[in-house]
């Protein structure tokens, strides 16, 4: 029996996820980024993490032939920033803070955490590419709530007390 697509992100949209925003290099050096939720952290000796990209990515040469990436976790208050990176927007860096660290890489700023990456390795997933991280620097803001996305749109964590 086979499944069909569209129920298949129905079903799987029942999962809450964090959102990020994956930032890179082209090869002659023009920051690239996106909206991403398949992102998860892989091992903690050596510290590895993952995300899966679309094959048909326009920017796909600049994660799956660069040297690092970026994984820039939104917080609460930066849902604008998951608009930007998962539209066609023509210079998605203009209105963006952000700094550069070790990789050269494009670091948002605000954000929950940021992990700067050296690609460590490339599985193919299909339609996807699996592409794994060694996490080589990173940050963490304690003063903010993640950004989710659960069934389809946007969700908050309700504090428990």
């Amino acid at each position: 029996m086979g499944i069909d697509q569209t129920t298949f992100r129905r079903v799987l949209g029942h999962f809450a996820t964090g959102i990020t925003v994956v930032t890179g290099l082209t090869e002659n050096k023009t920051p690239v980024g996106l909206t991403v939720n398949a992102f998860t952290s892989l091992s903690l000796s050596p510290p590895l993490v993952l995300f899966c990209l679309d094959k048909r990515t326009a920017s796909i040469n600049a994660f799956d032939k660069g040297n690092g990436f970026a994984l820039n976790m939104l917080n609460k208050d930066q849902q604008d920033l998951s608009v930007i990176f998962s539209t066609k927007v023509e210079d998605r860096f203009a209105k963006v803070e952000h700094t550069f660290w070790d990789t050269g890489v494009p670091i948002l700023t605000g954000c929950l955490a940021n992990l700067e990456c050296k690609i460590d390795a490339i599985y193919d997933g299909g339609d996807h590419l699996i592409i794994v991280g060694l996490v080589g620097r990173l940050h963490q803001s304690d003063n903010s709530s993640p950004l989710i996305y659960f069934n389809g749109d946007y969700a908050e964590i309700k504090e428990v007390n």
